[in-house]
């Protein structure tokens, strides 16, 4: 296979780094150099760029000769509240000064088109009922990150305006696949074990998208011509409750799911008496994503179904 002109991915050992540059590689015939942090790992992909903690100082130029194309994964996630007394300021470092700097040096350097990975929560916490969002919403970032996330697209905007660079823009859910941690995986540790959850009455609509499905997105993004200067949403075909999530990947775990009937006017209660709204969000809230735009511009369709991701995710958890 012909190799196309170098791409640079950042974020390369996280979660969907680690399969993006290997779909790159194995299945687009990009030649991919692999944006890491320490020189610990540097040794897991063929090429590799040390960058040290991103910021809005770090060096690209190096990584940057001959690249047509990057994919922005690198990001904070999580700040814990003991470590920083600003977290949006160690958001904005990162998120935002970080990711401007790279487009601000990808565009000098020649680069043609720059994939940014953010996040839906620059759309809202939440959707209303049978209002799902859509890519062209005006922004409503609620926390720190999603802020931090919603700066550094309009940065990069003004950035692809002043230099030609093409610009696109991925708004994924909860990405969930094999080897996921966090929120997913604590789910699934506990209907492994069948614990009883109070989960079995909720009537919410929640987008999510597996991992597999949003990297194959990602390299449709690389190439299409009609992905330039365009902001699109990530998600699996169907949308599901959070009862019918746990109903399903309890199925996919070969276990009996425990879901207690309670109602969520309940857990709401419960959770704003012990401060754990943002739970009862995550939980009983809708988060429902329409992909029209992302189906009818790309002509794109996730290859895996629902059933498939998690019975995928469900075999690696497992064996581990």
């Amino acid at each position: 296979m012909t190799r196309q002109h170098s791409i640079l991915v950042t974020g390369a050992t996280g979660f969907i780094g680690q399969r993006l540059v290997a779909r790159l590689t194995e299945h687009e015939g990009w030649d991919v150099l692999a944006a890491v942090r320490h020189h610990a790992k540097a040794h897991w992909f063929a090429r590799s760029f040390v960058t040290g903690e991103l910021s809005g100082n770090t060096q690209w130029q190096p990584a940057l000769t001959g690249v047509s194309t990057v994919v922005h994964l690198g990001a904070r996630v999580h700040v814990l509240k003991a470590e920083r007394a600003d977290p949006l300021a160690e958001y904005r470092r990162i998120n935002t000064h970080g990711t401007l700097n790279l487009a601000q040096q990808a565009a000098a350097a020649g680069v043609k088109r720059f994939v940014f990975l953010s996040t839906i929560k620059v759309n809202g916490s939440f959707s209303s009922p049978g209002r799902p969002f859509t890519a062209d919403d005006t922004p409503t970032p609620a926390d720190p990150y999603s802020q931090s996330k919603a700066e550094a697209e309009q940065g990069l905007r003004e950035i692809a305006n002043q230099t030609g660079m093409e610009l696109v823009i991925i708004r994924p859910p909860l990405v969930y696949g094999p080897g996921v941690k966090a929120n997913f995986a604590t789910m699934m540790r506990w209907l492994n074990r069948g614990l009883p959850l109070p989960l079995g009455k909720t009537e919410n609509r929640r987008s999510l998208v597996a991992v597999d499905n949003l990297v194959d997105l990602i390299a449709t993004c690389t190439t299409h011509p009609a992905a330039a200067n365009e902001v699109f949403l990530a998600a699996d075909a169907e949308t599901v409750s959070t009862t019918e999530l746990l109903v399903r990947t309890s199925k996919a775990l070969g276990r009996s799911p425990r879901l207690l009937p309670v109602p969520p006017s309940i857990m709401k209660v419960a959770a704003n008496v012990l401060g754990k709204h943002c739970l009862y969000e995550r939980l009983f809230e809708s988060l429902e994503l329409d992909t029209t735009k992302t189906h009818e511009r790309l002509q794109w369709t996730p290859p895996l179904t629902l059933t498939e991701a998690l019975e995928r995710t469900a075999e690696a958890f497992q064996m581990e």
